[in-house]
């Protein structure tokens, strides 16, 4: 059986993984201390603690509070270049090759900074941590998903940075935060500026809410990628034979190839499923859906790609052939030009898995 420090070896992808989820708790307390933002507690290991337990107690309420200090601690463009930075060392040293981050522009202005010093400060970070793991022998790529939080006023605002920085950096955009009572469709205007101007999106649906959501990301707004869609496990039946039965919608995502950014660790914290055991990502990929496995927020799930690997190894019996799968799944779903994807598949995944593979015999 494949050991977590195994699958840290192996070349993984990193598409739905939240900037202001995955910070160093040293960095958030420095960063709090400058900002006078106060903690639940100055200890690093007890701050990582706090921060799992929060958002792993079944209440809303605590898992959002959880944010509101990761984000009091990216206000600055230092802060928010070093928090960039440190994103891409910490997926590089985890094995990841690619990702994405995604984060909200709008949530990093409470000191007076414009929306494109923000997404310009991240993509230092991002440039300049490329720049150290490459020295360090771990090459990485990784681009920038902005976000419009879908409880705000809807705007193009957001959106249209995601155009403007297209070619520096950013990659695509996203709808975050609540989805019930805040369907995909608010922000149609958003979509239609992105598709009139030829640029990715992905949108959160079929996490918190089901169905609907994931219907309207798909038919009315055209997303790209779904941010989770779990929840399209509700338009498959089972009969008592055990013979699976896909409904339409669930029919559509599949026959199309819409990828599902599935986050095991983080949709058990928010209800999809009590174990690991239970969740469905096995039955999405034995029905041959186009599944790719992320983190989403790896400090408030206290969690990394090769963890959640890992616990896919141990709930499901995955090998190595599941794992590459789903990594070249994820690649070919990056929002990252076809050439640059391939590259990448036969340049680096496929001969690392091969060789993995040949020493395992």
């Amino acid at each position: 059986m494949l050991s977590i420090e195994g699958i840290a070896t192996l070349p993984k992808v990193a598409l739905h993984d939240h900037l202001d989820g995955g910070l160093r708790p040293t960095t958030i307390i420095e960063h709090c201390s400058a900002n006078g933002h106060t903690l639940p507690t100055q200890d690093p290991d007890e701050l990582r603690r706090w921060f799992f337990e929060a958002a792993d107690s079944g209440s809303l309420v605590r898992y959002l509070e959880t944010f509101d200090h990761t984000v009091a601690a990216m206000q600055t463009p230092d802060q928010l270049a070093r928090v960039a930075h440190e994103f891409v060392l910490d997926q590089a040293s985890d094995g990841v090759i690619y990702a994405e981050a995604r984060y909200a522009p709008e949530q990093h202005v409470r000191l007076g900074l414009e929306l494109s010093e923000v997404v310009e400060a991240v993509g230092r970070g991002l440039t300049s941590g490329m720049a150290e793991a490459e020295e360090l022998g771990m090459a990485i790529v990784v681009q920038q998903i902005v976000t419009s939080m879908r409880h705000g006023e809807p705007t193009i605002e957001i959106a249209d940075l995601a155009v403007r920085y297209r070619h520096d950096g950013v990659c695509g955009f996203d709808i975050a935060g609540a989805e019930d009572g805040f369907p995909p469709s608010r922000f149609q205007a958003a979509f239609d500026h992105l598709k009139r101007n030829n640029t990715h999106f992905t949108i959160h649906a079929g996490e918190a809410f089901g169905l609907p959501s994931i219907w309207e990301a798909v038919q009315l707004c055209g997303a790209n990628r779904l941010g989770h869609g779990v929840r399209i496990v509700e338009d498959i039946t089972v009969d008592e034979t055990g013979h699976h039965t896909l409904g339409e919608l669930a029919s559509y995502v599949r026959d199309t190839r819409i990828p599902l950014e599935l986050c095991p660790s983080s949709n058990l914290q928010t209800g999809i499923a009590e174990r690991i055991e239970e969740h469905p990502i096995e039955l999405l990929k034995n029905l041959g859906f186009r599944i790719t496995v992320n983190c989403d927020n790896r400090l408030m799930s206290d969690t990394s790609m090769s963890r959640e690997f890992g616990k896919l190894v141990d709930a499901f019996g995955w090998g190595i052939d599941d794992i590459e799968w789903a990594t070249v799944n994820a690649m070919k779903s990056a929002f990252l030009p076809f050439d640059q994807r391939l590259a990448l598949i036969q340049g680096v995944i496929k001969p690392s898995y091969a060789a993995s593979k040949a020493l395992l015999g």
